[in-house]
């Protein structure tokens, strides 16, 4: 085999290192790339790392120290900080490392260990004598209950007064005696004037309950005072009717009178906690003449009443008020022959109280 002369040799290896230049002059060039134009230097490689795609010098070779866009920006204000001034550890992950914070760890931990300590003197077990002391054995029909007899007695008008027909006092009470359901019921009113007593009447009445609100009564009747006593049997109903009205009709049976009807109505209108004003109607009918005492048949007599009372107490209250009173037909024939009048109107003043 015939060798190569020596300038041909130079010749090729001359060639051959210069492609090799060129070559790697144009590494990385893609002609054929489907690369848009618009970045030339998009193929390049470079030794910093992929930056935004916003940069301009992405993939070019830095020669330079690498530097941030940050650098060519005007300082930024720095932010303010909460917790400038405040002594901070050393650990920076404590979001309120510096401040004086109570030791509340300390205080838990401290009352845990005393909670979870011996108290000094421990409860004492329950023995059978504080079981039994705690829940006795209930005897039947051992339960204490209230008295079954109670009482009241009211007197509802106390008063005076002084008109042109003189000076006088009157009094109308009531009271009651016993249980809810069975009572011994009295009642009395009277009337004073030329200083003397010219009228009085006393009832003593059995009551029974037949309805929450209402009593059946019956008992005796005395009237007394300027003419003759009289004593009759009495049978009635009193109680609260609707809208709260204190109602009574008591019939009186005997005696010249033959029967004899009252009618009384009362109501206590509340102004205030303690001003009560009480409206009364009063109305009698009797089935024959008594000329001893000047009670005609028929429409006998009406009166009507307005008491503004103040309660000093509940038991204890003072009252002014007016009373008109005026008789019908035979009554008032009768008064007028002994010289009476047959209207009357008085301003009142009393006392109303209970006990």
């Amino acid at each position: 085999m015939k060798t190569m002369p020596r300038s041909l040799l130079f010749i090729a290896l001359a060639l051959a290192a210069g492609n090799a230049c060129a070559q790697a002059a144009h590494a990385g060039h893609h002609p054929h790339d489907a690369t848009p134009a618009a970045n030339p230097h998009a193929a390049h490689r470079s030794t910093t790392p992929k930056a935004d795609a916003a940069d301009a010098h992405v993939g070019h070779e830095m020669t330079g120290p690498v530097t941030s866009r940050a650098e060519h920006l005007p300082p930024a204000v720095p932010a303010v900080d909460p917790h400038a001034g405040h002594a901070m550890p050393a650990n920076a992950s404590d979001a309120h490392a510096g401040h004086a914070m109570p030791n509340h760890a300390h205080d838990h931990a401290g009352r845990h260990a005393a909670a979870t300590q011996t108290p000094r003197e421990p409860v004492p077990a329950l023995t059978t004598d504080d079981m039994a002391a705690a829940f006795p054995v209930l005897k039947p029909h051992s339960m204490e209950h209230a008295s079954t007899f109670n009482s009241l007695v009211l007197f509802d008008h106390l008063e005076a007064w002084n008109n042109a027909h003189g000076s006088g006092q009157s009094w109308n009470a009531k009271g009651w005696f016993g249980g809810d359901i069975d009572r011994l019921w009295l009642r009395g009113e009277g009337r004073r004037g030329d200083d003397h007593l010219t009228g009085w009447s006393l009832d003593a009445l059995y009551g029974h309950s037949v309805s929450p609100w209402w009593d059946v009564v019956a008992g005796l009747r005395h009237d007394g005072g300027d003419g003759p006593g009289l004593t009759r049997a009495a049978i009635g109903v009193q109680g609260l009717a609707p809208y709260k009205f204190e109602v009574a009709a008591t019939a009186w049976l005997g005696g010249p009178r033959k029967v004899e009807l009252a009618v009384e109505a009362e109501y206590s209108l509340l102004l205030s906690n303690r001003l009560v004003l009480q409206p009364t109607l009063e109305a009698g009918i009797a089935a024959d003449d008594d000329p001893r005492r000047g009670v005609g048949s028929g429409l006998g007599h009406a009166e009507a009443g307005l008491r503004l009372r103040y309660e000093i107490t509940r038991r204890f209250a003072p009252y002014v008020g007016f009373v008109h009173e005026r008789r019908f037909g035979r009554t008032a024939t009768l008064h007028r022959d002994a010289g009476e009048g047959a209207r009357d109107s008085r301003w009142v003043a009393g006392v109303r109280f209970w006990f």
